[in-house]
Parts: structure tokens; C-alpha cells; sequence
């Protein structure tokens, strides 16, 4: 049965993957809790005591990347962000100061940053007055109505896919907020959200410490709401996985929070390469112009050689390719389809260039080369995009 992309045993519910890397789960739960509150926000009224029961939380640990998680279902308001904690003035006066100093230092001011999980907008109100243009996207409806009488720019959604598109998108910055820890699947929202930011876009991602929940034996720690229980090398490699550079990662806040400044990964550039590539190709072809076709044999059978002969468009120039190795000997080249010969080929079959391509082991081959023909063979080498004649 499959719940959220996760896989479970129809007749236990038991998960058995991990819920970032999808590896095995360890072959038996970390912790059983017997006669645990079946939710946190659940407080019975007196009319229902008698149908209110515990329930049973198996803690696992992923085999893979070492995952602490719950194995059962999310809690039916997993989507949404209720606070407790925004009451706290020690902890209002905290974020003003964390997020201003965030914002400074991403140089985030004006420009486009969203909360998920905004809740009723107790931290997007701060950040709503740290300079930037503060967006929110929470999935309670009540919360969202509240956050719009309040002024807030709050989009009403949750992020379960990785296509998802976001309203005022890109963005530059963001945050996730003691949110990411009650989610099935956290790489869905962290994927879904990673494509509607702007590349370089930084984030403060943050999560309860479960090194500190450790060191403290703290087993009341554990609640339904929580399925993901992160330390700092759990937490990074979730983030990584997902696409996200961690620049920090500390704990905060009397130890109970893991805080993590993200940078969203930016795709390598193309450019460098094609560029070298087209160099390198008119210098190759013009180099070997003045040796006419079949003149030339190239040493070296390996990887490297062999795409330096096709893509370079050079295997009109070669009469034949040289290499050591008795197992490429009597076969040919892919693509260019030149025949792979015995060095001895170059006694009976003289060439007026023998081009050297064999990395690490080009001297050797120039020493070889030399000991048995002396200074009769012209040789170049091929260096890093270099031809060094020898």
C-alpha cells in the first residue's frame, strides 16, 4: 500500500522506506512508544473521553542516509502551521533580530521572500518588516483569512508536487520553520519549491534537534506530528539531496532548534566547455593540415583519446591507433572505426606524427617511444587541450 509515495505493509502499516532516500529502514524500529497521544493539537472534550485511546509510535531508523522518522501516517492536519510558540516574547524578540540579520546578509532587502507554513503570520509579520517583500503560503484556510485582515501577502496552498507553480514566483529568499519535520514526503515540498526560486535564491530551513532530544533522553520528545527526527548530518543530507547548498548549519534557541542557511544549487554552466571544445578543435585541425590524410597515429585507446578522435572530426588525419594494452589490439575505435595496433605496426608501417593522448602515462610512452627510434619520429603530446611537441 502506498501512502504519500511511501510503501507500507498492508496488514501492520509498517513503513519500509526510507522518507527522503528511500533506502530500507532498519529491520526493527529504533523505539516503540506504547500510549502515546494519538496528535498534538488533539484535546478531547468530555463528551468524547470515552472513545479516546493511545496509540503506539514505532521510531525507525533509515538504513541509508540514518533517518530517524516515524512509521505511520501523517496526522490529518500535517498541512497546515499552528504555533504555540509565537505567543513567547523571548522568541518574538529572537526572530526579529535573526531575521533582520538574515536578510542583511543575503542582501535580501526588497526583493521577493516566502515563508511556507506561514501559519497566521506570526514570523511574516517580522519579516514583512525586515525590507523585503515578504510572501506566505499556508495551507489552513481559517490561518490564511487571518492572515489577509492582517495585510499579509499569503497565498492559500501547500506544495505536493514538484511541478507546482507559485504565485509571485521566483523568489530570492525563503523560509520553513519547524514545518519540514511533520511532512510524508519532504522531498516533494523541497523540490516543488526549489523551482520556484531564482537561482543563488537562499533559505532558512529549521527543524527540533534531535542530537539534543538524545544527549537528554528526552522520549516525550516523540509526537505523531513529528515523523522526521533530523540531526545536523541527517538535516544536510536531506537538504543536499534536494538540490540545496548548506552555507550554515547550528543549533539555536537552548539547543531544541537546527538552523540551516541554504543556497539553492545553481546548474552548471555549459558555456566553459563548448567553448574549450571549438578551440581546441581548430587548433588540433590546423596543427595536423600539414601532414596530409593517414600520416599521422594516434597512441592511446583509452576513454579521453577515443572522444578527443571523434568529436574532433580528426580520424581522416589517422592511419591506424596504437596501444599496449593486448586486449584492444585487432579491434577498432567507436565511431571513427580505426584499427587498434600493436606499437611494433610502427616498424612495418612508418607514419610521419605519432600524437601521444594517453594522460598520466603520455611521458612513459614519449620515453618508449624514444628509446627504440631515437629522434626519427616526430612526436606531439597532448596536454590538457595542449599540444606540446617533443
Amino acid at each position: 500500500m502506498l501512502f504519500g509515495g511511501m510503501l507500507f505493509n498492508k496488514s501492520e502499516m509498517i513503513m519500509q522506506k526510507c522518507r527522503v532516500c528511500y533506502q530500507p529502514l532498519l529491520s526493527k524500529p529504533f523505539l516503540k512508544l506504547i500510549n502515546m497521544p494519538k496528535m498534538s493539537q488533539y484535546l478531547p472534550e468530555k463528551k468524547w473521553l470515552g472513545k479516546d485511546k493511545g496509540v503506539t509510535l514505532n521510531v525507525w531508523q533509515c538504513s541509508g542516509c540514518g533517518l530517524v522518522q516515524l512509521g505511520n501516517k501523517p496526522v490529518s492536519y500535517y498541512r497546515e502551521v499552528i504555533r504555540a510558540s509565537a505567543v513567547s516574547p523571548e522568541m518574538t524578540v529572537f526572530r526579529v533580530k535573526q531575521f533582520h540579520d538574515f536578510v542583511k546578509k543575503y542582501n535580501l532587502t526588497k526583493k521577493a521572500v516566502i515563508e511556507v507554513g506561514c501559519g497566521r503570520g506570526e514570523y511574516l509579520s517580522i519579516l514583512k518588516d525586515c525590507g523585503v517583500k515578504a510572501y506566505g503560503l499556508e495551507y489552513g484556510r481559517t490561518s490564511v483569512k487571518e492572515d489577509l485582515k492582517k495585510g499579509l501577502r499569503v497565498s492559500h496552498g501547500f506544495i505536493d508536487k514538484g511541478n507546482i507553480i507559485l504565485k509571485n514566483a521566483p523568489f530570492a529568499g525563503f523560509m520553513i520553520l519547524n514545518f519540514l519535520e511533520h511532512l510524508p514526503n519532504p522531498d516533494t515540498l523541497l523540490s516543488g519549491l526549489k523551482q520556484n526560486l531564482s537561482d543563488g535564491a537562499v533559505g532558512l530551513i529549521e527543524v527540533p534537534n534531535f542530537e539534543m532530544i538524545c544527549q537528554k533522553r528526552l522520549f516525550s520528545e516523540f509526537t505523531s506530528d513529528h515523523l522526521l527526527y533530523f540531526t545536523k548530518e541527517t538535516l544536510e543530507t536531506t537538504l543536499r539531496l534536494n538540490g540545496f547548498e548548506v552555507l550554515s548549519l547550528k543549533s539555536l534557541w537552548h539547543n531544541y532548534i537546527l538552523s540551516a542557511e541554504v543556497r539553492k544549487v545553481k546548474p552548471l554552466n555549459p558555456a566553459p566547455f563548448l567553448k574549450q571544445k571549438a578551440l581546441f578543435k581548430a587548433k588540433l585541425k590546423t596543427y595536423l593540415k600539414k601532414y596530409g590524410n593517414k600520416k599521422v597515429a594516434f597512441w592511446g585507446a583509452g576513454h579521453q583519446a577515443l572522444a578527443v578522435i571523434s568529436t574532433m572530426e580528426i580520424a581522416d588525419k589517422i592511419r591506424y591507433v596504437i596501444d599496449s594494452a593486448l586486449f584492444k589490439q585487432g579491434k577498432y575505435t567507436p565511431v571513427t572505426h580505426l584499427p587498434i595496433v600493436n606499437p611494433e605496426r610502427l616498424k612495418t608501417d612508418p607514419v610521419k606524427l605519432i600524437m601521444v593522448g594517453a594522460a598520466g602515462y603520455s611521458d612513459e610512452i614519449v620515453k618508449t617511444i624514444r628509446r627504440t627510434y631515437g629522434k626519427k619520429m616526430k612526436i606531439v603530446v597532448l596536454k590538457e587541450f595542449d599540444l606540446k611537441e617533443q
